[in-house]
């Protein structure tokens, strides 16, 4: 069972139901189909931009027990420089980086094109929520102090399921 600590508030007790609605999307990304290396690796990588320790520990753990390599792991924040990620996940990574960097600019044709290409219509729309929902973590661990170091891999699954 993963216990968090929080420095400020703790979000879940104080909120059941946005904590509910919170794992709505992401239990809805997660059944979509796009595979549980595809949702870690692009959580890590959302997680690494903006900079939220909690879910950078948790996601390389996860990482880890799915037998990612150390290599992929370390690669990550310079994905574009290597050939390790496959064009699917060069795919996802970058629709990942669009969304998690929105601007004024919104997210180039290119990079649009090429996610459609990899994943379809509904492939994108749920690629989407798992982005969404790992930005909406990412804030809640960060404004409301999830610290950071105590994730087991597997324990929110377990806890889920339960």
């Amino acid at each position: 069972m993963t216990t968090r600590n929080f420095r400020r508030l703790d979000y879940p007790a104080a909120s059941p139901k946005a904590l509910q609605a919170m794992m709505q999307l992401s239990g809805h990304a997660h059944a979509a189909g796009l595979g549980e290396d595809l949702i870690e690796l692009i959580s890590l990588r959302a997680s690494q931009i903006n900079g939220c320790a909690f879910c950078i520990d948790m996601h390389t753990k996860e990482l880890r027990a799915a037998g990612a390599s150390e290599q992929k792991l370390y690669l990550l924040s310079v994905w574009r420089e290597t050939s390790l990620y496959s064009p699917r996940e060069r795919a996802a990574l970058a629709w990942t980086e669009a969304l998690t960097r929105l601007g004024e600019e919104g997210v180039s044709d290119a990079i649009y094109e090429e996610a459609l290409a990899q994943f379809g219509e509904a492939g994108l729309v749920d690629l989407t929520a798992a982005v969404v929902a790992i930005n909406g973590w990412n804030r809640f661990s960060i404004a409301f102090g999830a610290e950071a170091g105590h994730y087991k891999a597997g324990s929110l699954r377990e806890r889920a399921a339960s």
